[in-house]
């Protein structure tokens, strides 16, 4: 028998027992070409890549301008409260983003959906960077800012996992993992762009030139990435899967009463009465996002000012780790993939989950002992193990766990709760017990506990891959 857990490709009765019983019927699935496939791999790198720039452009505008230019206060302190604060509402937005998106994408389609949320997202980004300063128009000029921040993560909430289902729908079941880890790929791209032109400005500009004008600069160049984003995705086709759903006519899902008037497909009624969720794929999903966000905000977030702040590193230091892992993720990421289509998700999140969870402790003593060699690979292999090889898979695992009925909306819900958990108290709760300890004990325990998250889920799940992507059921 073949070890290839997609060897049942297209069947609904899989050899691992994913379900039983026939499935509601669909249409066929219509073929999609390769050029196609690529504008779907393109776009979804795209979208991704420009909410990481986005989120990454504020976050450096924050620390760096933002506290002097909007926020008017004698006191310094609390002016960087104040841009912080703004900093988190895009993340409030989210989840709101997240259900109000995926249900539209559930119902009308991705492509529509994936069209409003990339103009959304991208257009408050660049209008932040025509925005008057507080010294224009005084306290209009911080509310403004919060109203675009608010419409920046209302759409981000709903384009990373739109990306992932569109890419999943899209992709060849036996290369799934691999296309769909190319919108992991799309966080480093945005991450470091946005870290590249905040880098050559604060070289070739003076710091008076940054806050009378140079500071608008990455926000309005933007939009370039956000026009041809647009123009891929308005040359996109929809979803092969959602166009075979059962319920689909004319490019919508048809309602109750075009049901009962006899004016749906025939199979419409069995497909819509689907069991939609169950509460075992909510919680497999949940655990899985909950474990690599934990870890995300711990190693990606907080490390970087434990080693700065705790361990006295150079600031330097800290950044050029940052770089340095981002780059060898340019590789774990579509590896990982790869290995996610050949041996299944279910065992290569077994394998990387307990990995990080077993490397924490010795990745943490190489980097508590300050020596510049040791900080870079215990970072290097924390982050990848931890944190880029579980986004590898999960961008495809989490739409692969839901059926064809609520993909979209279970997906991006699922996703943006439980990163906005882990991510919005993990950081503070690391900064309370290393300061009330004394000790970086708890930063090897708390990455542990979600490593340990992410490997109760893997267990816990039954193995997707494979599953015929147009069943509306959950695939447990």
């Amino acid at each position: 028998m073949s070890t290839n857990p997609t060897a049942s490709a297209d069947r609904y009765d899989t050899p691992d027992g994913l379900h039983s019983g026939a499935r509601p019927p669909g249409k066929e699935v219509p073929v999609r070409s390769v050029g196609d496939l690529v504008r779907a791999a393109i776009s979804g790198w795209l979208g991704t890549a420009l909410e990481f720039m986005d989120f990454q452009l504020y976050s450096l505008a924050a620390a760096l301008v933002f506290s002097q230019l909007f926020f008017a206060s004698s006191d310094p302190g609390m002016a960087v409260i104040g841009a912080m604060a703004t900093y988190g509402v895009g993340y409030v937005a989210r989840p709101v983003g997240a259900w109000y998106f995926g249900r539209m994408g559930d119902r009308i389609g991705r492509r529509k959906v994936l069209f409003y949320t990339i103009v959304l997202m991208g257009s408050a980004t660049t209008l932040i960077g025509v925005l008057p300063t507080y010294g224009q128009i005084g306290l209009a000029a911080p509310a403004l800012l919060v109203l675009l921040r608010l419409l920046q993560g209302f759409g981000a909430g709903a384009e990373i996992s739109g990306a992932g289902v569109m890419l999943a729908e899209y992709a060849p079941v036996r290369r799934r993992g691999l296309v769909a880890s190319l919108v992991a790929l799309g966080t480093n791209c945005g991450t470091l762009f946005a870290s590249a032109i905040w880098g050559l400005l604060l070289v070739v500009v003076t710091e008076q030139q940054l806050l009378d004008w140079a500071w608008r600069v990455p926000f309005i160049a933007s939009a370039v990435v956000m026009v041809f984003a647009v123009w891929v995705r308005l040359n996109l086709k929809e979803s092969p899967v959602f166009e075979a759903r059962g319920d689909v006519a004319d490019g919508e899902v048809v309602d109750d009463e075009q049901i009962a008037a006899g004016e749906a497909p025939a199979e419409a009624e069995e497909f819509a009465e689907a069991r939609s969720l169950t509460v075992k794929s909510v919680a497999v999903a949940f655990l899985l996002r909950f474990g690599q966000a934990g870890n995300s905000g711990m190693i990606q977030t907080y490390l970087i000012t434990f080693m700065t702040v705790f361990l006295l590193l150079d600031k330097q230091l800290s950044t050029e780790v940052v770089i340095i892992s981002s780059l060898f993720a340019f590789a774990t990421v579509p590896v990982i993939g790869l290995l996610g289509d050949r041996f299944g998700r279910k065992t290569m999140y077994t394998i990387m989950s307990a990995a990080g969870l077993i490397a924490a402790l010795p990745c943490v003593l190489l980097i508590v002992s300050g020596v510049t060699w040791q900080v870079i690979v215990g970072y290097v292999i924390i982050h990848n193990l931890g944190v880029m090889a579980l986004a590898s898979m999960e961008n495809l695992t989490l739409p692969e766990i839901f059926g064809a009925k609520n993909r979209y909306q279970a997906t991006g819900v699922v996703r943006e709760v439980a990163a906005i958990i882990a991510t919005g108290a993990t950081p503070v709760i690391a900064a309370v017990l290393v300061d009330v300890t004394g000790s970086w004990i708890p930063v090897a325990v708390i990455i542990m506990f979600f490593s340990a998250c992410a490997l109760f889920a893997a267990i816990w799940m039954k193995e997707v891959a494979g599953r015929d992507l147009t069943d509306p059921r959950p695939a447990m």
